[in-house]
């Protein structure tokens, strides 16, 4: 099969490295807006060859769209108007409303494949990439009903072939969870980082006293803004939603301290507990 990858940075080139391993590629072409992105991509054996968008997508089986979301939005219904019935777009945004949005009335919609590979790192480009990255995790199928059941098919094949967990769902419901497990957790590293470096401006201190624990935490914070302001965008209001919780939530934390309640402490951190049974079932 004949992959066509647009965008041959974490996400794409993790996966052109995985179906190329497997076979399920047999030539895997890369189209990217940055020279250097394609330079490195074919020094690593990530893609065959480059190419631009009209010769790349041309003769390709599956086309996946591997952009940030705001440039996904605007790409797909040109990339849709420009293929044949017998060849399947698949994207892999992190948001689904928007891209569903853009081409909800298109003549192809049939042809696209609204996916979402539940990983990422906080790293960036084709020398991040990894062929085991997808092993494990979910892959979320948007809206399929939507879908031409061959289209669909050789998407769940490509999932299968990385050793993802299929899940089905809409896309109001995709960027609703979305927001709750994975958004805020990019807010919250940032907010973090930008706590530490307002109040700490000692860089080396934070070096020497960092523990694994605000390595962990913070980890996320080190995303590029290039991705996850326009995944923000998109889902603003689910993200405000579930931002106005966690906000809520440190306030009881503040609240509990300021008034020396150790025992509502205690509570909350009791309460929080909880995650651990359903995180350890993983």
């Amino acid at each position: 099969m004949k992959l066509a990858i647009i965008g041959t940075g974490l996400i794409g080139g993790s996966i052109a490295l995985k179906a190329k391993a497997t076979g399920f590629a047999s030539l895997v072409v890369g189209i990217d807006r940055d020279s250097a992105h394609l330079e490195t991509a074919v020094k690593l054996n990530i893609i065959d060859k480059a190419a631009d968008l009209d010769n790349g997508i041309a003769d390709a089986e599956l086309i996946i769209l591997a952009v940030p979301v705001d440039a996904a939005s605007l790409l797909l219904p040109k990339i849709l108007k420009m293929i044949s019935s017998r060849q399947t777009v698949m994207d892999v945004g992190s948001t689904k409303s928007g891209i569903a949005e853009a081409v909800k009335t298109h003549e192809n919609r049939s042809r696209f494949v609204a996916f979402h590979p539940m990983w990422g790192t906080e790293n960036c480009g084709p020398a991040a990439a990894t062929a085991i990255s997808f092993a494990g995790r979910a892959g979320v199928i948007c809206d399929r009903e939507f879908s031409d059941s061959d289209a669909l098919e050789i998407v769940e094949r490509l999932a299968k072939n990385l050793e993802m967990n299929l899940l089905y769902m809409d896309s109001a419901a995709h960027d609703l969870h979305t927001a709750y497990i994975s958004h805020i957790s990019h807010i919250t590293s940032y907010a973090l980082a930008n706590t530490v470096l307002e109040k700490e401006k000692e860089e080396d201190t934070i070096f020497q006293l960092a523990s694994s624990g605000f390595s962990s935490m913070v980890r996320l914070a080190k995303s590029h803004p290039e991705m996850w302001v326009p995944i923000f965008q998109q889902n603003r209001e689910n993200v405000l939603d579930v931002l106005n919780e966690h906000i809520s939530q440190l306030l009881k934390f503040k609240s509990a301290l300021e008034k020396e309640n150790y025992d509502f402490l205690e509570e909350l951190i009791r309460n929080a507990n909880r995650i651990r049974p359903i995180l350890e079932e993983k």
